[in-house]
């Protein structure tokens, strides 16, 4: 089955776009390259010595279309190496892919003057139930095959032989697709297509026509297909689209000014961490650095590694790799080169992310002294650094200056942008952060609501970033105690994320946490727990096993139990927060002063006087030499040891 992903519905849709420039990008020693494919064969289990020896003998014999199209190991791999982003079979299978592209290109020339300007052709395939409800959802939007596509003039064969068996699969709905096709549209984007009957290996046989990778399409109709045997058989009509298409090229413009001058394997990188598969981007960049040759490539690699440990949450490692992208680009470059403000701001973010605030401070100063040499004073990219002080300072608890952080970096964006830019409402969401911080809850919720009018106007109607937006109005409302519109905050927030992000991303953990939350406020402890449970599900299968945010599951499912009087349950829990916590976290993390108060408290209502002391001021010491003086969490844990105290 080719997957398929959808605009507005799939945030995989956008970086699938920019996947096939990046594969056709790639350059490869083509001798090396079938040679690198066959040792790999030969490796896996799964693939026919016969059929490696015919590769490795007659690969020059025969065109790419004829392998792709005959019974040998090259269709099914490079099916499964382009749906499950298979790092290992994408390199491997590279030079296949642009030769095959080059093919369908070279023919798409020579048939064009031969093919109608309008015709139809159709394809039949299952479709798992979740994606034909996300079809269905799109309708009028657009859908892209993340493969080469095959379709055949003939409309009984896909019925038949295709849509009609899949039909009576329990785990999908039987589609045939009917596309309409303007040759002219293909011809000036970069979807090419060929007939292959005289060149593929069935002559004839299936009047196919072969589309190259990542075709897109406009859907038009969905129709149930009357069947005497099965409900579950559909036609859905499709329109060919251009990739210079206006919908199309506003939903990709932000990335690529993000993927700046990255290009094939490096833009690959981007994309596998982008689409959250970090362990496959690790992978690659690995490869990328061991074949390293010069000090710039090492740089880039070293950086863009630094980036995928971030985006685990192994922060000593992104630090490692970090500074020594920064190490090598002191030698290579002029002291005020942008290169290394990126640096610094990328070594700022795991320092804040460790909450070792004044080194983040530092770092993220450095970025932006050196952005204020190198850029004009309203430049957009300087409203960046601004932004990231203001993060520390609000994690510091030092709102009034992360509120003027957040509003330098507003006035800046609202020089250099155009009224309803995604920047914008950014940083209306970030200063509605510090209002819900400083309890200022009215003109939170006015910043955060200015900041979802904005989004609504640029982004499609299922984006994530709306789904953000949702999830601070909610955390509002949570504060103010109006539960029940929190509620229907994060469940507005939920099933957006549902929508577009594959099921087991960790927002989608993120949303049933805060809703366990509001629920665990309303004294609703069965709800919650099954809410905080369902969070630590999905991380337990998106996250590395001592990942933080794990760490953060244990500790709401602790809380539940000790509201409920459970206290060995809430005991065990927080214990295997806290133990996490040790592994991923430096030893004055303020996290870890949460843990030991929450066992301390725990212990406290257990009537085991000594033990909470020990706890709690082991809590208020990390306390101590973290927060400023003035931090209400500080007087909080002083109040905790007098009480116990007063026990003893």
């Amino acid at each position: 089955m080719i997957p398929i992903s959808f605009n507005g519905r799939d945030a995989l849709f956008m970086y699938t776009q920019l996947l096939k420039e990046a594969l056709l990008e790639i350059e490869d020693d083509d001798v090396k390259s079938i040679k690198d494919l066959v040792d790999y064969c030969r490796l896996q289990n799964d693939v026919d010595e016969d059929q490696i020896k015919l590769v490795e003998r007659e690969y020059r014999d025969h065109t790419p279309i004829w392998w792709y199209t005959a019974e040998t190991f090259i269709y099914p791999m490079l099916n499964r190496g382009l749906r499950q982003m298979d790092v290992d079979i994408i390199l491997k299978m590279g030079f296949f892919i642009r030769h095959l592209h080059q093919h369908i290109t070279e023919l798409h020339g020579e048939q064009k003057g031969s093919m109608p300007t309008n015709f139809q052709v159709f394809r039949g395939q299952g479709l798992s139930m979740e994606d034909f409800e996300k079809m269905k959802k799109t309708k009028g939007g657009l859908m892209s095959f993340n493969n080469f596509l095959s379709t055949s003039r003939n409309r009984e064969i896909s019925l038949n032989n295709f849509a009609r068996p899949a039909a009576f699969n329990t785990n999908s709905v039987g589609i045939l697709f009917i596309m309409n096709i303007d040759t002219a549209i293909c011809t000036k984007s970069s979807t090419p297509f060929a007939e292959v009957s005289k060149v593929g290996y069935y002559k004839d046989k299936e009047e196919e026509i072969l589309f190259s990778t990542h075709a897109i399409f406009r859907i038009d109709r969905i129709e149930r297909i009357p069947d005497n045997h099965s409900d579950r058989l559909y036609e859905v009509n499709l329109t060919i689209v251009g990739n210079d298409n206006h919908e199309l090229n506003t939903l990709t413009a932000h990335i690529r000014k993000d993927l700046g001058g990255r290009t094939g394997l490096s833009r690959l990188g981007f994309i596998l961490i982008k689409v959250g598969e970090p362990a496959k981007a690790e992978q690659l960049y690995q490869i990328l650095l061991a074949k390293a040759s010069s000090d710039q490539g090492r740089a880039e690699y070293n950086h863009q590694l630094g980036w995928v440990y971030d985006d685990m949450g192994e922060y000593s490692k992104a630090l490692l790799y970090y500074e020594k992208s920064l190490d090598i680009c002191k030698k290579i470059l002029s002291p005020n080169d942008l290169s290394l403000a990126w640096s610094y701001n990328n070594i700022g973010g795991v320092y804040n992310n460790i909450s070792e605030h004044s080194k983040a401070l530092s770092s993220y100063e450095r970025s932006l002294e050196i952005q204020k040499i190198a850029l004009p004073p309203n430049h957009p990219d300087l409203a960046a650094p601004y932004n990231n002080i203001g993060a520390v300072y609000r994690n510091m608890g030092e709102y009034s200056k992360a509120l003027s952080s957040y509003e330098r970096s507003l006035e800046i964006r609202k020089i250099a942008l155009p009224p309803n830019h995604p920047d914008l409402a950014y940083s209306y969401d970030n200063i509605g952060l510090v209002y819900s911080n400083m309890r200022e809850y009215p003109k939170a919720l006015s910043s955060h609501e200015k900041a979802l009018n904005m989004l609504e106007k640029t982004l499609p109607p299922n984006h994530p970033e709306l789904a953000s937006c949702y999830n601070n109005i909610g955390l509002v409302y949570n504060n103010m105690g109006e539960y029940s519109k929190a509620l229907s905050s994060y469940e507005r927030s939920l099933e957006i994320k549902k929508i577009a992000l594959p099921s087991n991303h960790p927002d989608l953990a993120a949303s049933y946490n805060n809703i366990g939350m509001v629920y665990n406020n309303m004294g609703e402890y069965s709800k919650a727990l099954s809410s905080y449970e369902r969070s630590l599900e999905i991380k337990k299968i998106a996250l590395p096993p001592n990942h933080p945010d794990l760490a953060a599951s244990y500790n709401n499912i602790g809380l539940v139990y000790y509201n409920m009087g459970a206290y060995s349950k809430a005991l065990s829990s927080y214990e295997r927060s806290l133990e996490i916590q040790k592994i991923a976290l430096p030893p004055n993390h303020p996290d870890l002063a949460a843990s030991y108060n929450n066992i301390g408290n725990v212990y406290d209502n257990m009537g085991e006087y000594s033990k909470a002391l020990s706890f709690l001021e082991k809590a208020h010491e990390i306390d101590r030499k973290t927060l400023p003086s003035n931090h209400p969490h500080i007087a909080q844990s002083k109040r905790n040891i007098e009480r116990v105290k007063k026990k003893v």
